[in-house]
């Protein structure tokens, strides 16, 4: 039995989710056929073809900016995220994305500690205890 041969070529949306840039595959395929994942400039589709080489502009999820990588290397399935580095070059500025990070770090904080959104499951025991258990 021989090796597999050494993937050259693999569909955008695959390598987008295979990488750790969107945490599912069918996010990837969304965020390509929104426009908002780029190759030169040029949106592309979820099944476009990528090679090793290819400039991309990634939107991060984290804020509002956008991440730009050149793919190193071709890998179809999900690894770790120090093994996912691998496979591309950053060439976004480190100090926007720890900026971005600590922003989201800080609204996720804010979230916590205010009232806003879906209560958790202690705040709903809490309220019903304070209403008499009548959810209002």
């Amino acid at each position: 039995m021989g090796e597999k041969a050494p993937l050259t070529s693999l569909r955008a949306d695959k390598w987008l989710w295979a990488t750790r840039f969107f945490k599912t595959r069918s996010q990837a395929a969304k965020a390509c056929e929104g426009g908002k994942v780029k190759r030169d400039g040029t949106s592309i589709k979820p099944s476009t073809v990528l090679k090793a080489g290819d400039r991309l502009t990634i939107p991060a999820h984290e804020a509002n900016y956008t991440r730009a990588v050149t793919v190193v290397s071709i890998i179809e399935k999900r690894v770790s995220a120090s093994l996912a580095a691998e496979a591309y070059t950053e060439h976004t500025d480190e100090q926007l994305i720890r900026e971005a990070r600590e922003i989201a770090k800080n609204e996720r904080l804010l979230r916590q500690e205010g009232d806003q959104g879906r209560l958790t499951k202690k705040r709903r025991r809490d309220w019903e205890k304070i209403t008499g258990g009548f959810f209002e």
